[in-house]
């Protein structure tokens, strides 16, 4: 890290729930048919939102017999709620056998991994008084109403001979029925029947695609910057693509992109249509550009990310058509300055990094994250937050690194880290935490001489020739002393500002290869897209150093778009000579273009770390696919 005093322009940030950088794949929603059977919620996902894969060979994943009154459901709608994790599903609730008249309701769901999911069926007519002549309630939806800071169901309802409107209510805190009666959302300026409402918000505007039934079946949108103020403006433009008959419109945005996809069911000819567009107005069908291994009916599609793609494959298959996604980065969100740990207790390996995405490294806490194979990684919480857990420093949490040492016979775990430019230690009986911070700083002062730079990025080494443990540190220099046997303090007569060259910046991490001590450090600024990790080799942990003429570890590579590859940690695989690097880039695809603010709104990627025969490391070549399991 380094905070130049330089004036430059920055963009104000805190991460995202769920970052869009890290939306790599969709989970299409649907159902197939009017059988007893084919009213049931499917799956099918996609990695490019154009070809699509059936998850259970295209079997219902959810009992319809279960979570419905009427034994079936059909055009279920799926959300991602607010704080990223929740999901929300509506479906109406109806055997269509029974009648298109026969339904009264419709079923909530509420899950939070997209495999489990609680349920409440409502019937509209036994819930609220005044509606004796409700004939049917039709394809409910769920839209986060900020203005109102609650989820608003909307679906059609009719009543006697009226026409089908589309109504809305607000859900209960628990997703588990309606606050209030319903009340008109929109009604068209024809007065005609509408169905099928699906909302999506465009630059503050709130696009409410909906099927006329009335007049000439179609596909229209109204407009409002007011969801419940019943002022829509309506464009009388179709929009589907095709002269068939068509319904069930739902809209979703490619990942990372400003193309919206608009997709509907031309249900009398058993396919779905897809059209793209990028102001939502004017529409163009990609037919020769979607593929699917099914036929679905009525459903809706959202992006996800690779986990829980992972998670939805893990439990009810792969496809073997669909595509690997890659793996880097290896953390979803926004981390930087990644150490790594294997835990000879626990036999996983563990990433403890900066937690980013906060305005000029504002950060306040520390998370770890636990692997069984450097691939798949979960998020283990906050193990350490200042404002909670720190007497002595509440600001600017940075740059962990992390030791096990076995010390009478039982593993601790030493956890160094940077909080308002000063250094401290917390200790642990597990690598995941509860973490009791010292009580004080443990480095709080820059080594006689050095007036340069900051007290920041420890790194903790244990030597495996002698056993003992060294603490480096420093911005602008590097810092080193030796631990004492309490791992909580330093022996002062051993400090030394080991001599680097002028390409030294920060972040310092040693390894020993071989009976070969390497010296690993960033140069250049975090915040510039040349930041990069160089080394050098010493013969004992405080130096002196050697500098190769090539020593490039890694940095990045402007053709793959990838920038800033610096701060990094590396891992042996217990056991072998198999190494690997693991360091924090600027975000991809779209990192770069934030300025200086790529700067701290980085990600966590790991790639091979190779030497050759005479110990040299083999620069390494970032990439977007990562390591295999």
């Amino acid at each position: 890290m380094f905070s130049s005093n330089a004036q430059e322009k920055t963009i104000a940030t805190t991460p995202p729930p769920i970052a869009e950088k890290d939306l790599k794949a969709y989970l299409f929603v649907y159902f197939v048919g009017k059988s007893e059977d084919s009213e049931a919620v499917r799956y099918g996902v996609s990695t490019d939102g154009y070809h699509y894969y059936a998850l259970n060979n295209n079997n219902p994943v959810l009992d319809s017999k279960k979570i419905s009154e009427a034994g079936g459901v059909r055009d279920p709608h799926i959300l991602r709620g607010e704080d990223g994790k929740t999901f929300y599903m509506a479906i109406t609730d109806m055997v269509a056998a029974k009648g298109w008249d026969s339904n009264r309701g419709m079923v909530l769901l509420k899950s939070t991994d997209l495999v489990n999911w609680t349920s409440t069926a409502i019937n509209m007519q036994k819930a609220f008084p005044g509606n004796e002549d409700l004939k049917r309630v039709w394809a409910p939806q769920t839209i986060y109403d900020a203005k109102a800071g609650k989820y608003m169901v909307y679906f059609s309802m009719k009543h006697g001979n009226d026409p089908d409107k589309i109504y809305y209510a607000y859900a209960n805190a628990d997703f588990t029925g309606l606050e209030s009666a319903p009340k008109l959302l929109f009604v068209p300026k024809s007065k005609g029947a509408c169905i099928d409402g699906d909302i999506i918000i465009k630059d503050g505007v709130y696009n409410l695609f909906y099927k006329t039934e009335s007049e000439t079946p179609g596909i229209k949108v109204a407009t409002t910057t007011d969801l419940t103020s019943g002022k829509w403006e309506e464009n009388d433009n179709y929009l589907q693509q095709t002269k068939q008959s068509v319904e069930g419109s739902g809209v979703f945005k490619l990942n990372n992109s400003d193309t919206y996809i608009l997709m509907y069911d031309v249900y009398r000819d058993g396919k779905y249509q897809f059209t793209k567009s990028n102001d939502l107005r004017n529409f163009t069908a990609i037919d020769n550009e979607v593929t699917m291994d099914f036929k679905p009916r009525h459903g809706t599609i959202l992006p996800i990310t690779r986990s829980e793609l992972n998670t939805l494959t893990a439990k009810w298959g792969k496809p073997a058509a669909l595509p690997e996604l890659d793996n880097n980065p290896v953390l979803e969100g926004y981390y930087a300055d990644p150490d790594i740990l294997y835990s000879e207790k626990t036999k996983k390996y563990y990433i403890y990094p900066t937690s980013d995405g906060y305005t000029n490294w504002a950060g306040d806490y520390f998370k770890v994250f636990s692997s069984d194979d450097l691939t798949n990684w979960k998020d283990e919480g906050v193990i350490l937050d200042l404002k909670k857990d720190i007497s002595w420093a509440k600001t600017n949490a940075w740059a962990p690194c992390i030791v096990e040492k076995k010390i009478n016979g039982q593993y601790k775990y030493f956890y160094y880290f940077t909080a308002a430019q000063k250094i401290g230690v917390a200790v642990s009986d597990s690598p995941t935490g509860p973490f009791t911070d010292s009580g004080k700083a443990l480095i709080d002062t820059k080594p006689e001489g050095i007036s340069r730079g900051q007290i920041i990025d420890p790194d903790v080494f244990t030597d495996p020739k002698s056993g003992k443990s060294y603490l480096y540190w420093g911005n602008g220099f590097m810092a080193a002393a030796e631990l004492n046997d309490d791992m909580t303090s330093i022996n002062p007569k051993t400090l030394t500002v080991i001599k680097t060259d002028n390409t030294f910046r920060e972040g310092t991490y040693v390894i020993n290869r071989k009976g070969t001590y390497y010296f690993m450090w960033s140069e250049d600024d975090t915040r510039s897209p040349n930041y990069k990790v160089r080394y050098a080799t010493a013969k004992n942990p405080l130096g002196p150093l050697t500098i190769p003429t090539d020593n490039i570890v890694i940095q990045g590579t402007k053709e793959a778009g990838i920038y800033a590859t610096g701060h990094n940690s590396a891992i042996q695989v217990p056991g072998k000579d198999e190494w690997y690097l693991v360091y924090h880039r600027f975000s991809y695809p779209n990192g770069q273009d934030l300025g200086r603010a790529a700067g701290y709104n980085r990600e966590v990627c790991i790639d091979k770390l190779l030497f050759d025969k005479k110990g040299n490391i083999i620069p390494v070549v970032p990439t977007l696919k990562g390591i295999k399991k």
